[in-house]
């Protein structure tokens, strides 16, 4: 399809593939899947455009929307884009201040909002808000407030746009949109500071698709695909419009939780997530390995052997592979992998992007090898998401892929990676001095530090904000360290400890479902998970794992006492962000005393 800018988009798609299923979306209540064509979405997406011309909605206005992910979540994007209007997305699981925060900033008068714990916080701030003028919900089944007098369900929302003066101005609106309007403004999460309203042009958005359209060649209107990460990061949000695009089926998972459920009944040809997906189908994956024994256990380990050699010794150097080799690898992926992939829910598998934290090269190098087509890449919400990703053949581990057409990317002052190109940010929304920090000589300072390839791909070695330097003055990368540790299956959660420190400590949290389970079949008493946590043969056990996924880092490196909390970090208490990162600061404050109780013999 021709490129365009995103309010002509669905309709331009709706125009070539009229009663196609576009999106599906799950029936909680029955369980049943249901369909929306493209001629249908593009129908709802006019309807609920007018009904924002009604409502009041201006052009280049700053629209909220705070919801799990849904049709009416795309519905109400596409509608804001055709009325020239700015799309702000918040979490679903964001806490009332930071709503607060993000209405203030950004001036948000309407906030579309998707089931009753997402109203109830909106609620809370409209109350006490001089901006929010008015909620509109998703979902139906949502109780309003006694004293809410001007919220509405979206249904009753769109039928307002049932008229004729509503559509001559969307019409004037969408013939008015230039590729210089802002799109959207992404909040970052804020590990340190406040957050930062991430400022995307239409054109920003155009040029990711271009570019993808270069990379991913794989991909085809007949791929299907499982929107799975919040449509608020921009990962997800970025992908779903290029699956848009290239004429994809969407089916929609509206509970994260319920994501290992979901992924069987979709089985998706494509889908993009975060490691720490891949990292619990690794665990998964080799708990079956270790608990098989004789013929079956060999069979296990001669497959990943084979696809490993066939995969990335002949394939992906594009060497012809020897002709027994090819036999063996077809056997086993007819069978085995076959098996594995079913289990998970990925038989029909063509590409899987993965991105936003660092991905071992050991859970990397093992889904290649059982062929799980896993696409590695890193980018920011500054830079529209990708800024490199793997090559479907000559991909190297180590790195976060190739660079992406189109991008321009260069090693600046303590190794920083600085980006330029048509998909970086125009700025930070309302900070003029933070936006001017974030470029020097046009080029977008990204945080991290790395080094290019003479294949011209990116090596990662640590975020530049999380770096820190012990006492005896050496630095250490945390995100290395967790990264390589939270593959273990006992361990769920793990923060690094050591700035100004004599030596590396670590807060770790379980695997509480696996952790009990190890605990009943080797007679370990307790009462209470902190009993659990306690208990020195539990210690044992993960000081051991601990210390075999610590080979290969320097003495110095290496995690010397770490303290078992029992219980994990939460958004709630502010200790991750909603994009699951760690707010250090946080965890240090509020386990202040744990951390020096490490320590204290040292002092």
């Amino acid at each position: 399809m021709e490129n365009c800018h995103l309010a002509e988009l669905v309709h331009r798609q709706a125009d070539k593939y009229k009663d196609r299923t576009v999106l599906r979306y799950r029936d909680d209540a029955s369980g049943k899947w249901n369909k929306i064509s493209w001629r249908a979405f593009s129908e709802r997406i006019m309807l609920a455009a007018k009904a924002m011309a009604e409502f009041g909605v201006e052009e280049c206005e700053n629209i909220g929307i705070y919801s799990q992910n849904m049709p009416q979540y795309l519905i109400t994007d596409f509608a804001a884009f055709a009325n020239r209007a700015v799309m702000v997305p918040l979490y679903a699981t964001s806490s009332p201040s930071q709503i607060e925060y993000i209405v203030e900033d950004a001036k948000i008068r309407f906030l579309f909002a998707g089931e009753q714990f997402q109203y109830n916080n909106a609620f809370i701030v409209q109350r006490n808000s001089s901006v929010l003028k008015r909620i509109i919900v998703f979902d139906r089944n949502v109780t309003f407030h006694p004293d809410d007098k001007t919220s509405v369900y979206f249904d009753d929302f769109v039928k307002m746009g049932d008229s004729s003066l509503a559509e001559t101005t969307v019409k004037v609106r969408m013939m008015n949109i230039s590729g210089d309007d802002l799109a959207t403004i992404i909040y970052t999460s804020g590990t340190t500071g406040e957050p930062k309203g991430v400022m995307l042009k239409h054109s920003s958005f155009m040029e990711i698709i271009r570019i993808h359209d270069l990379r991913l060649t794989m991909l085809s209107d007949k791929d299907h695909t499982l929107c799975f990460l919040p449509l608020a990061h921009i990962f997800e949000k970025a992908w779903s419009y290029y699956c848009l695009h290239v004429g994809m089926k969407i089916s929609i998972n509206r509970d994260p939780k319920e994501i290992q459920k979901i992924i069987k009944e979709v089985n998706p040809t494509a889908m993009c997530s975060v490691p720490r997906f891949w990292e619990k189908v690794y665990i998964g994956v080799n708990e079956v390995i270790s608990g098989a024994t004789g013929i079956k256990k060999w069979l296990f380990m001669d497959s990943i052997r084979t696809g490993k050699r066939y995969n990335l010794d002949y394939k992906n150097k594009e060497i012809a592979a020897p002709l027994g080799l090819k036999i063996k690898f077809w056997l086993y992926d007819k069978t085995v992998f076959t098996l594995l992939r079913k289990v998970i829910g990925i038989n029909n598998g063509n590409i899987f992007p993965c991105a936003g934290a660092p991905l071992s090269d050991e859970i990397n190098e093992f889904l290649h090898s059982v062929n799980i087509p896993l696409c590695y890449g890193y980018g920011l919400s500054e830079t529209t998401a990708t800024v490199s990703c793997f090559l479907e053949r000559g991909f190297t581990f180590g790195t976060v892929g190739t660079i992406m057409p189109g991008v321009d990317v260069k090693i600046g002052e303590n190794s920083e990676i600085l980006v330029k190109g048509k998909t970086v940010t125009c700025g930070y929304y309302n900070k003029p001095q933070a936006t001017a920090d974030a470029f020097i000589d046009g080029w977008f300072r990204t945080g991290d530090a790395g080094k290019l390839t003479d294949k011209n791909e990116i090596i990662l070695t640590e975020r530049i904000k999380d770096l820190f330097k012990t006492s005896n003055g050496k630095y250490i990368a945390p995100q290395a360290l967790e990264s390589r540790i939270a593959a273990d299956k006992y361990i769920e959660q793990i923060a690094v400890i050591g700035d100004k420190r004599k030596f590396v400590s670590a807060l770790v949290v379980p695997a509480f479902p696996l952790l009990k389970e190890y605990a009943e079949s080797n007679g370990i008493k307790y009462n209470s998970t902190e009993e659990l946590v306690q208990d020195d043969r539990i210690h044992r056990l993960i000081e051991s794992h601990i210390e075999e996924l610590q080979k290969g880092f320097a003495s110095f490196e290496k995690i010397k006492r770490f303290t078992l909390l029992p219980k994990a970090f939460t958004m709630e208490a502010g200790e991750i962000t909603n994009t699951l990162k760690f707010r250090r600061a946080v965890i240090q404050d509020h386990y202040a005393a744990v951390i020096d109780e490490m320590y204290i013999e040292e002092q």
